[in-house]
């Protein structure tokens, strides 16, 4: 049984350390993707793939960005064919933005990509590191405030 931590300063340590470590694992994850676009592009169009049709309201406080700034990411990764713009079928006023086949795929090669590398990088791990890593991942999910996948 692992010890809790007993002082506020060892929380502070740990609380540092994971936060360094997971700016570094995600930098170097959006490097592996190398996809030709933005993080916020990238971060815009995954956000319309797991929630989407969206508006760009809802794209823009879903990004936490405003609204001119989600038009210009838009307006991008339409030109690329990675999204369209789509009649809301309850009212036709109401523009929403989807993903196109392309826009899916890019997704798809980037995903894989980043778990390509991430698997690469964990069989070079020793057996008891593997454990006490797949160990630590609902505890990360929990952290993230998000439900295991």
């Amino acid at each position: 049984m692992a010890a809790k931590l007993t002082s506020t300063a060892n929380e502070t340590e740990v609380a540092a350390r994971l936060r360094l470590s997971a700016t570094r694992l995600a930098r170097r994850l959006r490097r592996e993707a190398d996809t030709g676009f933005t993080p916020s592009q990238l971060s815009a169009l995954t956000t319309i793939d797991h929630h989407g049709p969206l508006t760009l309201g809802e794209l823009a406080e879903r990004e936490r960005v405003a609204p001119p700034s989600i038009s210009k990411v838009i307006a991008k990764l339409e030109a690329d064919g990675l999204v369209e713009r789509t009649p809301d079928p309850e009212d036709r006023r109401v523009t929403r933005v989807v993903t196109t086949p392309a826009g899916d795929a890019l997704i798809a090669e980037s995903r894989r990509r980043k778990t390509t590398w991430l698997a690469t990088r964990i069989r070079g791990l020793d057996a008891d590191q593997q454990a006490r890593l797949a160990a630590a991942l609902d505890v990360l999910d929990e952290l993230a405030g998000q439900e295991p996948t």
